[in-house]
C-alpha cells in the first residue's frame, strides 16, 4: 500500500489531434477526481521519444508502468487500480 499523503499518478499518452484522446480523458477526469488522482497528459508529437511505444495506438493510460487501457477508458480498470493505490 501507499502512503495516503501520496496521490495516485495516471499518464495519458495523447495527440492533440486525437478525438479519442479528448473523449478520453473527458471521462477519466470525473473517476480521478473522486479518487484524488492526478493525470498527467504526455502528448507523443511533443515527445518523440514515445512514438514507437504509443504511435498510432492513443490513447492510452498508464499507472506506474502498467498499461489500463487505450483507445477507450476502461473505467473498471481504472477504479481498480486507483482502489489498489490508496
Amino acid at each position: 500500500m501507499t502512503s495516503s499523503r501520496e496521490r495516485a499518478r495516471l499518464t495519458v499518452y495523447s495527440r492533440a489531434w486525437c478525438h479519442l484522446c479528448d473523449d478520453l480523458l473527458a471521462a477519466l477526469r470525473p473517476i480521478c477526481d473522486e479518487f484524488g488522482a492526478v493525470i498527467e497528459v504526455v502528448d507523443i508529437d511533443s515527445h518523440p521519444e514515445f512514438e514507437e511505444a504509443y504511435g498510432e495506438r492513443v490513447p492510452v493510460v498508464v499507472g506506474v508502468e502498467t498499461e489500463l487501457c487505450h483507445y477507450f477508458l476502461d473505467a473498471t480498470a481504472v477504479r481498480a487500480y486507483l482502489l489498489n493505490f490508496r
